[in-house]
């Protein structure tokens, strides 16, 4: 029999706390006090991260931080009753009920329904004031297994349905308010719901919203997709509504499925917090011809995207989906050439012309020769000839891949087709990364735009598959090919010959500015364009190109192993304990070239982390320049070691540039703000006693 949820062990009544990350702090401790979860300190920062994400207070005094955790190891609710208040960011005010829901990070769909279960009951006055009156912990627990039903089979949170839209229910007493009718009948809405975590909140707003319609006489189905699985609304639902609410922190998922229909669309909270609002602005969307429809093709931004975000974000954001859906052809096609240059396989000649025939020499051993009848030079030659064509074929991608992402991110699924021919035009213009970049944003506007109008039900079906990526590669390639497409090739061209004829301080300058870029966000949108700019580069197997990717990579892995030198040796006693733990992790995270991994230092003291992590890394890129380091791999760090040359230069570069960084924030830390040990002492004094508790 798997284990209760929560026990009286998990509750604390009449507790006070100074502050809501006290009060999840104590609750993630209950967890691992009782064996249900290995690490009080990441389920809290699991927990925590979420918090940040978007504050958990709801409206009637009520908190549900929560987070699916790899700490955790049985699912598990702990309750804190609190004497006062405190404020968890509820527009009215501190919440007394704190729920801590820990989920483990790879939660059966069963275990996520029971959870969800007391979100939604959370919604009821009469279970939120018997949490009030419990006078024992055992009370809070006998009214929490009957609202979850503990001991029952659970079962996949089913959507909350009211009366179908096919046979509306008679209008009631609220109905008759004319803002609520539809050509004198109730209107029909459906509405989706779903946050982050698909456990509490998307649950909660479904409920929110099925009260509202029922109170205000509206004939309302709610579909919310949740991590417990979805079911969809039937398609007769969907299409007999008159309007669609998307209460949604994340993408709506098959969202073409309401195509035409006026929408209204917000944050899931507001799901929860204002669902009469919704409901009446559904209304007045649905009467008005000019209002905001669901495109044909879908959208791929989430609610809160395309309600908060200005247009620059959402460029940054249409851009940043392109580079990320581009980079695993690029790493996987890279590190494969990168393999085929090992001495036992193909060696660098694998790669140069073979004789006058006009193609290199991995092209030229795949035409003449099989795995029957071996090159001259062996099994291993034949087979590095086999790596370095699929890492080229693979590299080939680089650009209609991210023209077709990049159309993706604004079009949703119509406007891959037309991304990819447009890239491909690119390619074929020779306007290469930059090409593909424009040529992505015309295929998806245009497939955006072409899939906007609203289109009789029967030619419904044709758009997404015929008539927009037909039209939208129209539009975008002939743009490409008539009159954009040379002026971006002869742009690239004069680049490419720019970067090729850099020496000396030209150079160690661009390695210095590369630096900085990769230094200064840690994997975010400048981080990201500097390492777009050079794995591009790699495709075209120039020097220049393979010297750029060791700047960006040395200078990536700069940041982490930085601090995971100076939490973890250099001057332990300023970081706190998480911290310190944190930096034993970075060492790995930072010879793998993932920046992020110092991520958590720099969020936790960015005013000094951050410059301490630009100079180390424009240290790192400027040597890495002047050293001539090449990188014929686009990822790996020092585990790709065999793509490197001179290896020396690299390893010198790195470590001169994470010495730099150690040296740089440790001072910070001792000389900017001695105060802060204190702090940190206090801390850790805090953190010993719970592990004292917990053993």
């Amino acid at each position: 029999m798997s284990p209760k949820t929560i026990t009286p062990e998990l509750v604390g009544l009449d507790l006070g706390y100074d502050d809501k990350s006290a009060v999840i702090r104590a609750l993630a401790a209950r967890v691992v006090e009782q064996g249900r979860a290995t690490d009080a300190d990441a389920l809290f920062e699991d927990a925590w991260a979420r918090e940040q994400k978007d504050e958990t207070g709801l409206p009637g005094g009520i908190a549900i931080p929560h987070a699916k955790s790899s700490a955790v190891s049985v699912p598990s609710l702990a309750f804190a009753r609190l004497t006062p208040g405190v404020d968890f960011g509820a527009t009215d005010g501190p919440a007394d009920l704190v729920f801590l829901i820990a989920a483990p990070e790879g939660a059966a769909e069963a275990h996520l329904a029971v959870l969800s279960k007391l979100a939604r009951r959370l919604m009821l006055d009469e279970f939120t004031a018997g949490l009030r009156a419990a006078r024992t912990p055992e009370q809070v627990v006998a009214l929490v297994d009957e609202a979850i039903g503990e001991g029952e089979p659970a079962t996949a949170a089913a959507p909350a349905v009211a009366a179908p839209a096919a046979a509306s229910p008679a209008p009631s007493a609220t109905a008759t308010d004319a803002g609520l009718l539809i050509d004198g009948r109730p209107a029909r809405i459906v509405a989706v719901t779903s946050c982050a975590t698909g456990i509490a909140h998307t649950f909660m707003a479904a409920d929110a919203l099925t009260a509202a319609g029922t109170k205000s006489g509206v004939d309302l189905v709610v579909e919310p997709q949740g991590s417990s699985g979805y079911q969809a609304l039937p398609q007769s639902v969907i299409d007999a509504a008159d309007a669609v609410i998307f209460a949604n922190d994340v993408d709506v998922r098959e969202e073409a499925r309401f195509a035409g229909k006026p929408v209204v669309r917000s944050g899931v909270k507001r799901g929860i917090e204002q669902p009469t609002q919704l409901i009446a602005e559904a209304v007045a969307v649905a009467s008005d011809p000019n209002g905001a429809r669901v495109s044909a093709a879908g959208a791929t931004a989430s609610a809160a995207t395309a309600e908060n975000l200005s247009w620059g974000k959402n460029i940054q954001r249409i851009l940043l989906t392109g580079v990320s859906y581009m980079i695993p052809f690029v790493a996987g096609g890279g590190l494969l050439i990168a393999i085929s240059f090992l001495p036992f396989l193909g060696g660098y000649g694998i790669a140069l012309a073979h004789g006058t025939s006009g193609v290199n020499n991995a092209v030229y051993t795949l035409q003449h020769f099989a795995i029957w009848n071996l090159p001259p030079e062996g099994l291993g030659y034949y087979l590095g000839a086999i790596a370095f064509e699929i890492g080229s074929v693979s590299l080939g991608f680089l650009v209609p891949a991210l023209a077709g992402y990049i159309a993706f991110a604004i079009a949703d699924r119509p406007g891959i087709a037309p991304g990819f021919v447009a890239g491909a035009i690119a390619v074929f213009m020779n306007a290469g990364f930059l090409g593909g970049l424009i040529g992505g944003l015309l295929a998806g506007f245009a497939a955006w735009l072409i899939g906007r109008p609203a289109v009789p039900r029967w030619l419904r079906g044709l758009m997404p598959v015929v008539i927009i990526p037909l039209g939208a590669s129209i539009i975008a390639s002939g743009l490409m090919l008539l009159i954009l497409g040379a002026p971006i090739a002869w742009l690239m061209t004069q680049l490419t010959n720019f970067l090729n004829g850099l020496t000396g301080a030209g150079a160690i300058a661009l390695g210095i500015i590369l630096g900085l870029m990769m230094c200064f966000d840690l994997g975010g949108p400048v981080n990201k364009v500097a390492y777009a700019f050079a794995v591009a580069g790699l495709a075209a197997q120039t020097p220049a190109s393979f010297q750029i990717m060791a700047a960006v990579m040395i200078a990536g892995m700069v940041p982490p192993l930085g601090m995971a030198l100076a939490s973890t040796v250099l001057y332990r006693r300023g970081f706190t304990q998480v911290e310190r733990e944190n930096g034993a992790a970075a060492w790995l995270l930072g010879a793998s070239f993932i920046s992020e991994g110092a991520i958590p230092f720099a969020a936790a003291d960015p005013l000094r982390v951050i410059p301490a992590n630009l100079v180390g890394g424009a240290v790192a890129g400027g040597l890495a320049m002047a050293f001539g380091v090449e990188s014929r791999a686009p990822h790996g760090g020092v585990f790709v070691f065999f793509a490197i040359d001179p290896i020396w230069g690299f390893l010198l570069a790195l470590a001169a540039g994470t010495v730099v960084t150690a040296l740089i924030v440790v001072a910070l830390k001792r000389f900017a703000a001695p105060s802060r040990d204190a702090a940190i002492a206090a801390e850790d004094a805090v953190d010993e006693r719970v592990e004292a508790a917990v053993v």
